[in-house]
């Protein structure tokens, strides 16, 4: 039995040259190596196809996990490579040393690592994992790119050249989706514009304000004309433009039309104007990025055009003692003199730790050090970690930490220069559990805080080490690796412990052996939903309740109580 292995790789360049160089030089090592055994040849026969029509690929570049050598697929998309191997001695073929660790070139026994790429096409580490009999062939599959494309027209007929869009991707971070930028792209001079090799998913579309800066018609001093943004299919609202839902090859079309509506100049005072630096200016007119103003430090005040409508403005500075500051104002076809605005320090919110230990014998500490003095730290800042980040989908740049000790004897936790928003917190800790975290009544392990400027309530969060245990089998991997050749590697799976909503727990991903067993014996107690998966998962949605009933029916419920032990058998999620 051959046991053959296909991972994902990050893509090499695309370029003539460097397909020529590396069929050239496919021999040679790339960085320091040293073999270990006397090589003997091996040939590897495959085919790549496109993973959606089972087509098959021609021309496609198919790659040793090391890149040594690599060779193109004929017109039926089938690929020869002879390698060599170290299958006598059971152990990888070569030993590389220095700089980043490239994948083996040979695994164990005849067990090889290889990828695939071709333009039009995705990386696809779902479904590049093949596994064949002695003289049988290796398939490799290739995604094939999603492309949204479309044209943009103005009003009157203008040429769109220089229009810039957005595109918004619905991703999973950290167990919640939310939208981010994903790509950007600029029309041509038809007004035509293309986001290509984009992976399967939800996507919103937007075009950047933009300015009508003819010289013929824009005269000094005359009224100003611009594009407002739009939001495909024509809308100017980002909760009410369409979420364009893509699948794997699917090329989608989305013509926009933007509309020239006149501009008005906006000022925008500031009254504490000795910032000491920049400032960081967002507008929003409905909710979602587009417009801009910018700041001028010689007149001390935020200043730009905007069309008709209603506005928030936010400043912040920069640097270590932030400020924030924001007003509303409206603009009815006349320049604005808005409300002055005044920027106001940046929050701290407090950390207070309850401790319900029944061991007392831990005594770890630790040091942190500034580069000039160096503090000895003790109970929780040696194991307590304390995250915040933003909540909202537009200001993913508000972040904090638990800042540094001030001195030797501060061991408060404390999380600095927050700006007015909502927060998710996320805690770890390397001692025990987190049993809970409450500001008041308010549950911000389950639901964001909100941070408003002046003080904030701190948080109280409770410690146990009452733990319980979990042990488990995955099925039907422990069949499966009864089956395999000793020279085969354990196929792979991935477990993960999803706290139901109303449950204390953790979510956790456990460690698997090649028998399919699994454990952890410091488990937070609660209610947990147990998934095995043939794929990793990082993107799972495991704080999201509704995306996460999609997988009731597919791995068992848990419930652990401190000190309890409790063993399940899960059965393997295939990969789609």
């Amino acid at each position: 039995m051959i046991s053959l292995r296909i991972v994902d790789q990050p893509s090499p360049p695309r370029t003539l040259s460097f397909l020529v160089i590396l069929l050239c030089l496919s021999s040679q090592v790339l960085g320091q190596a040293t073999p270990l055994a006397q090589p003997r040849n091996n040939t590897v026969r495959g085919t790549v196809i496109n993973a959606v029509t089972q087509a098959p690929v021609p021309r496609a570049l198919v790659l040793t996990g090391d890149n040594r050598a690599g060779v193109l697929t004929d017109g039926e998309g089938r690929f020869e490579i002879t390698l060599p191997d170290d299958s006598a001695s059971g152990q990888a073929g070569t030993v590389f040393s220095g700089g980043q660790p490239p994948w083996p070139y040979v695994r164990k026994g005849n067990t090889y690592w290889f990828m695939a790429r071709k333009p039009g096409f995705l990386d696809n580490p779902e479904k590049n994992r093949a596994h064949a009999s002695s003289g049988g062939d290796i398939t490799i599959s290739l995604l094939p790119e999603a492309i949204i494309k479309g044209r943009i027209t103005l009003a009157g007929g203008d040429a769109a050249l220089g229009v810039t869009l957005e595109l918004y991707a619905r991703q999973v971070q950290d167990g919640l989706p939310r939208w981010t930028q994903s790509h950007s792209a600029s029309a041509n001079s038809a007004g035509e514009f293309r986001f290509a090799e984009l992976a399967p998913g939800s996507y919103k579309l937007v075009t950047r304000e933009f300015m009508d800066n003819d010289p013929v018609t824009n005269i000094r001093g005359s009224q100003q004309f611009g594009f407002p943004p739009v939001y495909y299919p024509g809308v100017s609202d980002f909760a009410a433009a369409s979420t364009i839902e893509l699948s794997a090859g699917q090329e989608f079309q989305a013509d926009l039309s933007l509309v020239r509506q006149p501009y008005y100049s906006v000022k925008i005072p500031l009254t504490n104007a000795d910032i000491g630096g920049g400032l960081n200016i967002s507008v929003q007119g409905q909710r979602g990025p587009g417009y801009s103003l910018g700041y001028n430090p010689g007149e001390q005040r935020i200043g730009g055009l905007l069309p008709t409508g209603s506005y928030v403005v936010e400043a912040q500075t920069w640097g270590q003692n932030a400020a924030t500051g924001s007003v509303s104002l409206r603009v009815t076809g006349a320049e604005v003199d808005g409300p002055a605005m005044t920027l106001v320090p940046n929050s701290s919110i407090t950390i207070q730790v309850k401790e319900e230990f029944t061991d007392t014998n831990w005594n770890a500490s630790g040091t942190w050090s500034d580069g000039q003095r160096t503090f000895e730290l003790h109970g929780p800042r040696t194991y307590l970690r304390a995250t915040v980040e933003s909540a909202d989908d537009f200001a993913q740049n508000r972040f904090g930490s638990i800042r540094p000790p001030a001195g030797p004897d501060d061991q408060s936790l404390v999380i600095e220069n927050l700006a007015p928003g909502r927060y998710w917190l996320r805690l770890h800790t390397s001692r025990g559990y987190i049993a809970s975290a409450l500001q008041g009544n308010l549950d911000v392990l389950r639901q964001p805080l909100t941070i408003r400027p002046g003080p904030a309530a701190p948080i109280e969060v409770k410690l146990r080490d009452d733990v319980a245990e979990l042990e488990g089998t995955v099925k039907p991997l422990a069949q499966l690796s009864s089956m395999n050749d000793d020279s085969a590697e354990p196929t792979p799976v991935w477990v993960y412990c999803v706290p139901l909503p109303d449950s204390s727990g953790e979510f956790l991903q456990l460690g698997v052996s090649g028998d399919g067993k699994f454990s952890n014996p410091r488990m937070a107690p609660g209610d947990y939903r147990v998934l095995a998966f043939s794929t990793a998962q990082p993107h799972l949605p495991y704080r999201d309740a509704d995306a996460m009933k999609a997988y009731e029916s597919k791995g068992p419920l848990v419930h652990l109580a401190a000190g309890q032990k409790v063993a399940v058998d899960v059965p393997t999620i295939a990969s789609e």
